[in-house]
Parts: C-alpha cells; structure tokens; sequence
C-alpha cells in the first residue's frame, strides 16, 4: 500500500499545477511542477535536482506538511522544520489550492490552513 499525501496549489487544470508530497515509504518529501501532464521533480535552491529531501515520515501518525509560496520561491516545511527552498516561473498567476493522496494511500486530512499577504 502506497503511503504519500500531499498540497497543491496554483491548480490550473489536472495537467497543470505545483504540488509538494510527503512518502512514508520512500521516506522523501518532494516538491513538483505537473505542466501539460508531465510531473518534474524541482531542484532544490543551493543544492540542485536531488528528487526532493530525505525525511522520515512516519506512518500512522500525524504530521504536519507546511509550503509557503511568494512569488516563484516555495519553503518547504515538515513537522515545524524548513526542509528547502524551491524556485520556479512556471505558473505565476493564482490557482486552485487542495490536497491530493497517491494511489491507494490512506490519509487524514485536518486542519487546512491557508493564508493570503
């Protein structure tokens, strides 16, 4: 059973969007654009294209998965702690924002929070 949860946000349409996901199984949290269809792993700002961060992401527990967006610039936070930075031009404008579950994951979803500046 597949184990991965995650936000999108700047939702155009389902081939077009950013999306960050937690993978307890993979043990990584991985920041992607999905543009015309195809999903891309972004590279990591002063790291580079590393398929996201190791990260243990526990099963069957709570935790809290936080991006924050300015601009072309994303902070990718875990459980109170800044993983990484992320830039990308892609999609500028404002979108849809939502949460998204892989395959046969089984998630929990609590307290949504969003916040426009």
């Amino acid at each position: 059973m597949t184990r991965a949860a995650g936000v999108v946000w700047r939702y155009r349409d389902k081939d077009n969007y950013y999306i960050v996901r937690a993978n307890a199984l993979e043990g990584n949290i991985v920041l992607y654009k999905v543009q015309n269809g195809k999903r891309t792993d972004l590279p990591l700002k002063g790291v580079g294209r590393t398929y996201g961060m190791k990260e243990k992401v526990p099963s069957k527990q709570w935790g809290i998965l936080r991006l924050v967006a300015k601009g072309n610039l994303f902070d990718v936070y875990h459980d109170g702690k800044k993983l990484f930075e992320a830039e990308d031009d892609t999609f500028k404008e404002a979108g849809k924002i939502g949460v998204w579950t892989k395959a046969d994951s089984v998630v929990y979803f609590d307290d949504l929070q969003i916040t426009v500046l």
